[in-house]
C-alpha cells in the first residue's frame, strides 16, 4: 500500500502509523475518561473560558487518530472529524431542549471521543514532529489574516458595520447564523419559529452547515447560547467569515504539501508551495467576502481539508472510514453542491485503495454515512427546492479564473500521471480526483449551456471547487522536479551544514520567484511608468486598505445610535437615500438588527421604492408609494417608517393615512 505520491507502491509514508498501540477496556479507565468529559466543561464554564474546549476537543481527537506523521497534518485530520462530528450531532442538539449550550454539547463531544478511543483500544498520543514547510503554510495563514483584519483593527464596532454590509448576501447568510441561535439548533428542524429570522423557504432548503458551526463557535466564544445584541454579532460572525477564508488559503498550501508527501522537501517544498501561495495570495477569491459569499467560503475551506486527507489515505480502515465520513457531512451539510466532488475522492480511495480499506462492512458503514450527509438535502428537496430551476439561477457572480482552473488542473494531471507518480496508489487516486472533478464541472457547465445557453451563477460556484483540486492537485509536481541524493546523515556535519545552507538558499531563491511570477510582488521595484508594483492592486491588498467598506456605514451607523431606539418593537422601513437599493440595504440591516429578518420576504419590494433623501417627480413619488403602500399592507404588525426629509416624510404619512394603512412615519435626517 502507498500512501505518499513518492513511495512505490508497498511503501509506507510519513502518514502511517505501525499500528495503534493497544491498551485494555478497562471499564474504569472509560468511567474516569467519560467524568472527565463533563467534568471539564463545568470548571471551564465556571471560569468563563468555554472556548478552550474547542483546542482541548481538537487536541484530544488528534491524539486518539493515528494518520498523520506530523503535529499540523494530525490537527486538519482531527479538524475534520470535530467538524462533521458537531454537525452530525448538531441533529442531536437541534431537538435537546440545551441547544448549543456549551457544557452538553462540549461533554457530549468529548464523552464520544473517549468511548471512540476505548472501543478502539488507543491511548492518547501526539506526533511532536513538524516540518520547516509547516513554517511557510502557517506564514501565508498569518499574512491573509493581517490584510483582512487590518482594516477593522481599532475601529468601534458599529463602524465596522460598514465592511459586514458589502452584499445582501451576508445579511442572508447572517439571519440563518442569528435564526439558529435563537431557535436553538438547525432551522430545518425549527422551520415555523425560524421564519422570523429568516426569508423563507431558506428556513427548508438552504444549507445550513457553516451557520451551525459558526453558531456553536459563537456560544463558546460568549459562553452561553442565549443570544445578544445584534451589533456584537454581526461583528463576531464577519471576523468568523474572515477567519474560515484565512484558512481557505492555509490549507490549500497545506493541502498541495500534503499531497506532495515526505518526499517533498528542501526547496522544492518551497517552489511547489511557494507557487500555490502566490496563486493563492493574488487571486480574485477576496471578491467572495465582498459579495457575502460566506457559506461558499467555509464550504471551499473544508473541502481543501478533506481532499488531501482523501487521496493521499495514509492512515488505516477505521480513520479512513471516520474521516471520509465526517468528511462527507462537513462538505454537503454546509455546501452540498461540494459534496460530489468528496464522492469522488472517497470512490477514488476505495477504487485505488480496495484490498485494504474495503470490506462488507466499510461499504455499508460508508452507505449510511452517504445517508447522513444527504439528510439536510432530502430535506430541502421533499421542501420547496426545485433543483433543476436553482441550479440555473443567476445572480451576482465571482468568476471563477478559466486560467488558473484549466492550467493548474492539466498540470496537476500531467504531474500525476508521469511513472514517477502513475505507480503509486497516491498519485492513482489524485488521477481519480482529477478527471473525476473535471467531469463534473465540465458535465454542469455543458447542462447549463444546453438548457440556458450561458454559464450562471452555480457553474461559478462549481468551478471554484475545481479550482481547489487542481491547486492541492499542484502537490504532485514535487516527484516530478528530480534533484541529486541528499547528504546522508553520516556526513561530516561541515557537509551537512553546507548542504543545509545551500537548500535554504535554493528555497528562498524558489519562494521569490514565486511569488515574483504568480503573485505580482516586484520587492520594491517600480514598474516601467513608475508605478505601484501589481501586488498594490489586487483585491487582498485593495481590501485591507478600506476598499470594500460600503456607503451604506453612515445610515448602519444611524440606526443604531439614533433610530432603532425611536422605532418601537415593530418592523423597520429606512428610506434613508432616494435609491432604491440603497433603502433595500438600509431597511434589511435594520430588520437584522431586530432580529426580524424574515419580514425582508415582503419588504424586498422597497428595491423599488426610490424616495426619502429629498422631493422627487410626481411619477417616481407614486411609482415608489405603491410599492411601499404593497410591502405596508402585507406586514402583519404597523411598521415604523425612517424617512430622512422631513417633507417627504409628512407626505408619506399623509398618503398612508389617506389609504388608512397603519403606520409610524418619522423623520430621520442623516446630517
Amino acid at each position: 500500500m502507498a500512501n505518499t505520491l513518492s513511495a512505490p507502491c508497498g511503501a509506507v509514508g510519513d502518514g502511517a502509523a505501525a499500528g495503534p498501540r493497544s491498551v485494555r477496556r478497562d471499564p474504569r479507565r472509560l468511567a474516569l475518561a467519560l467524568a472527565a468529559a463533563w467534568l471539564l466543561p463545568v470548571l471551564l464554564h465556571l471560569v468563563r473560558s468555554d472556548v478552550l474546549l474547542l483546542p482541548v476537543l481538537l487536541l484530544f481527537i488528534a491524539s486518539l487518530l493515528r494518520t498523520g506523521g506530523v503535529l499540523l497534518d494530525r490537527l486538519v485530520a482531527a479538524g475534520v472529524v470535530l467538524t462533521g462530528a458537531v454537525l452530525s450531532l448538531g441533529l442531536l442538539f437541534s431537538l435537546w431542549p440545551w441547544g448549543l449550550a456549551p457544557v452538553p454539547t462540549g461533554g457530549v463531544l468529548l464523552s464520544a471521543a473517549a468511548l471512540a478511543g476505548w472501543t478502539a483500544r488507543r491511548e492518547p498520543r501526539l506526533p511532536l514532529r513538524a516540518r520547516w514547510a509547516d513554517l511557510l503554510v502557517l506564514g501565508v495563514g498569518g499574512l491573509v489574516w493581517h490584510y483582512l483584519s487590518h482594516p477593522l483593527a481599532g475601529k468601534a464596532s458599529v463602524a465596522r458595520l460598514g465592511y459586514f454590509a458589502t452584499a445582501e448576501d451576508r445579511f442572508g447568510h447572517f439571519s440563518y447564523f442569528d435564526g439558529i441561535r435563537h431557535v436553538g439548533g438547525y432551522a430545518f428542524l425549527h422551520q415555523e419559529a425560524a421564519r422570523t429570522y429568516m426569508m423563507t423557504p431558506a428556513e427548508g432548503v438552504y444549507p445550513q452547515g457553516s451557520h451551525f458551526l459558526l453558531a456553536w463557535i459563537d456560544a463558546l466564544v460568549r459562553g452561553t447560547a442565549d443570544p445578544d445584541g445584534a451589533v456584537g454579532a454581526m461583528n463576531r460572525y464577519l471576523f468568523y467569515v474572515l477567519a474560515g477564508y484565512t484558512l481557505l488559503c492555509t490549507l490549500l498550501v497545506w493541502g498541495a504539501r500534503h499531497i506532495g508527501g515526505p518526499r517533498l522537501r528542501g526547496w522544492r517544498t518551497a517552489a511547489v508551495c511557494g507557487s500555490v501561495a502566490a496563486l493563492v495570495l493574488a487571486s480574485n477569491d477576496v471578491d467572495l467576502i465582498v459579495h457575502g459569499f460566506d457559506s461558499m467560503i467555509i464550504g471551499l475551506m473544508f473541502l481543501a481539508a478533506v481532499l488531501p486527507l482523501l487521496v493521499r489515505a495514509a492512515a488505516g480502515r477505521g480513520d479512513f472510514l471516520v474521516i471520509a465520513v465526517t468528511g462527507l457531512v462537513m462538505v454537503t451539510y454546509t455546501y452540498n453542491l461540494y459534496g460530489a466532488f468528496v464522492g469522488v475522492a472517497v470512490l477514488g480511495a476505495l477504487l485505488v485503495h480496495r484490498r485494504r480499506l474495503g470490506g462488507w462492512w466499510s461499504y455499508g458503514l460508508l452507505a449510511l454515512g452517504f445517508g447522513l450527509a444527504g439528510l439536510p438535502s432530502a430535506v430541502s428537496v421533499l421542501s420547496k427546492l426545485d433543483v433543476a430551476s436553482t441550479a440555473n439561477l443567476a445572480g451576482p457572480m465571482v468568476g471563477a479564473d478559466r486560467v488558473l482552473l484549466i492550467g493548474a488542473g492539466l498540470l496537476a494531471l500531467l504531474a500525476a500521471v508521469v511513472p514517477a507518480n502513475r505507480r503509486t496508489a497516491a498519485g492513482r487516486s489524485l488521477q481519480v480526483v482529477l478527471l473525476g472533478s473535471g467531469l463534473a464541472v465540465g458535465g454542469f457547465g455543458w447542462w447549463q449551456l444546453h438548457t440556458i445557453g450561458y454559464y450562471s451563477y452555480y457553474f461559478e460556484k462549481t468551478a471554484a471547487a475545481g479550482i481547489v483540486v487542481a491547486l492541492i492537485g499542484l502537490g504532485a509536481l514535487g516527484s516530478v522536479i528530480r534533484t541529486g541524493a541528499p547528504v546522508p546523515r553520516s556526513s561530516p556535519r561541515p557537509a551537512r551544514l553546507r548542504a543545509l545552507g545551500a537548500d535554504a538558499a535554493l528555497s528562498g531563491l524558489a519562494l521569490a520567484a514565486a511569488l515574483s511570477l504568480f503573485a505580482g510582488v516586484q520587492w520594491g521595484v517600480l514598474t516601467a511608468w513608475n508605478k505601484p508594483a501589481a501586488w498594490y492592486s489586487n483585491p487582498l491588498v485593495a481590501w485591507s486598505k478600506g476598499g470594500a467598506r460600503t456607503d451604506i456605514a453612515p445610515m448602519a451607523e444611524t440606526l443604531v445610535d439614533r433610530d432603532l431606539a425611536r422605532a418601537g418593537d415593530g418592523p423597520v422601513i429606512a428610506l434613508y437615500s432616494d435609491d432604491g437599493y440603497q433603502n433595500l440595504r438600509s431597511t434589511f440591516v435594520a430588520e437584522l438588527l431586530e432580529h426580524r429578518g424574515g419580514e425582508m420576504v415582503v419588504l424586498y419590494g422597497i428595491l423599488d421604492v426610490k424616495l426619502g433623501a429629498a422631493p422627487v417627480p410626481e411619477a417616481q413619488y407614486q411609482e415608489s408609494m405603491d410599492k411601499l403602500r404593497t410591502a405596508v399592507s402585507r406586514l402583519g404588525a404597523a411598521p415604523t417608517l425612517l424617512v430622512a426629509d422631513e417633507n417627504v416624510a409628512d407626505r408619506v404619512r399623509a398618503d398612508l393615512s389617506a389609504h388608512h394603512l397603519p403606520a409610524t412615519v418619522l423623520h430621520a435626517s442623516l446630517g
